[in-house]
């Protein structure tokens, strides 16, 4: 969920690019980008064509902690307006009720329904007590495929994510039942959201050699708070030509811009507050004073550097943000006008650089140093020929932050 609650910033008056979808940007500091909601772009190793931004539904149906119905669709027609087309909710999304907007939304214009991408997910469980009710099975696939295109009111799901990992189930059957589904029409695409970097190396592979239909993108949580996907997780989408959705992109409103070193107690309780308060810390504020200080160059919320930082990751193919009200939509619309300069870039990465699991940093330690001999390859340095026990060995090798991770 993104917030613009508490932010001293005040949008300049310029008109925004986005006003008419057939003019050149034009950023708050009179700078050209040609970045836009409606500058789509394929899904992994697909011809679907998304928005840089997808608008979640995590909140829609939620008149106390999120959009009630009028607001929900006030957020839909301003989202739609703007050029975008890639909705993404979830079977558990608000009880079932964001689809069931959703599906109202688009009944009621049938004109739009082909011209937009709507996601949703499955493994989540609306039946307590009932054992088949969730999970990434082929009787719980089924049975959820058919009560989410109930709600959604349509023939067919665009995307068909798996919401998350289900230890119980083998990955054959998951992909087979999803594989069914493709070719009964009843969606198109498949996504694998929450899920181990071995699953999701495993599914694909299994679909590649099977010949099924095979996965198009992951969904991780990623931010700048939350890198570690950038290990394993992005791995595997380099390698597999798989799409990346980031959600959470703001980390819970952490980065949106309404704590400070002043304001840093979380008003919230429960699950927002615990997913908030292990990040107020001095890494975070000082990380928050530099994007504060990006924010006033750009002209825009600090929110919008958060979102800009991970729409310029090289593997992200677009970002699912959550709103409240149509103001937030629209503070998270303004950092399509960003394009952080590599300096800013560079510092972001310095204050947020992730400790990966093994064996990413002992690769960035030894791997180039041990194999190119002193030679330079695709961008990567290494120091001269080393072999293991030598005094040298465990110099550290530097090279850029794409190659590090690879």
């Amino acid at each position: 969920m993104t917030s613009t609650e508490g932010l001293s910033w005040q949008r300049r008056d310029v008109p925004s690019p986005l006003a008419d979808p057939h003019r050149p940007g034009t950023a708050p500091n009179g700078r050209h980008t040609a970045v836009r909601l409606d500058s789509f772009r394929t899904l992994g190793n697909t011809g679907l064509r998304v928005s840089p931004l997808a608008l979640g539904g995590l909140t829609f149906g939620d008149s106390v902690a999120g959009s009630d119905d009028y607001t929900t669709y006030a957020i839909l027609d301003r989202y739609l307006g703007a050029g975008g087309n890639l909705i993404d909710t979830a079977n558990i999304y608000t009880g079932g009720r964001s689809e069931e907007l959703i599906g109202t939304y688009f009944g009621s214009r049938p004109s739009l329904r082909d011209r937009v991408v709507i996601s949703t997910k499955f493994a989540g469980t609306l039946f307590p007590n009932d054992p088949n009710g969730g999970g990434a099975g082929r009787k719980a696939i089924m049975q959820q495929a058919e009560e989410s295109l109930r709600r959604l009111r349509t023939d067919y799901i665009d995307l068909y994510w798996l919401h998350n990992w289900d230890r119980h189930t083998p990955l054959e059957e998951t992909m087979s039942t999803l594989n069914d589904l493709v070719h009964q029409g009843k969606i198109r695409y498949i996504g694998l959201s929450d899920t181990p970097a071995w699953a999701v190396a495993r599914m694909a592979s299994i679909a590649e050699f099977r010949g099924w239909a095979n996965a198009a993108a992951i969904q991780v949580e990623y931010s700048l708070l939350q890198r570690t996907s950038e290990g394993e997780l992005f791995g595997a989408a380099r390698e597999l030509g798989l799409g990346v959705m980031p959600w959470s992109p703001l980390a819970n409103g952490v980065l949106s811009g309404k704590y400070t070193r002043r304001i840093n107690a979380v008003k919230e309780s429960g699950r927002a507050g615990a997913w908030v308060a292990p990040y107020l810390n001095e890494a975070t504020f000082t990380l928050l004073d530099a994007m504060r200080r990006m924010s006033d160059d750009h002209g825009v919320p600090v929110a919008a550097i958060a979102l800009a930082w991970v729409r310029q990751q090289t593997e992200v193919t677009t970002i699912a943000i959550g709103v409240r009200t149509t103001a937030q939509l629209e503070a998270n619309l303004t950092s399509l006008e960003v394009n952080l300069t590599k300096r800013q870039l560079a510092e972001l990465d310095t204050l947020t650089r992730p400790n990966l699991n093994f064996p990413a940093d002992f690769l960035s330690r030894h791997a180039a140093s041990t194999q190119q001999g002193g030679t330079t390859i695709n961008g990567v340095l290494s120091p001269g020929p080393v072999h293991l026990g030598s005094a040298s060995a465990d110099a550290t090798v530097q090279f850029p932050v794409q190659a590090r991770i690879r």
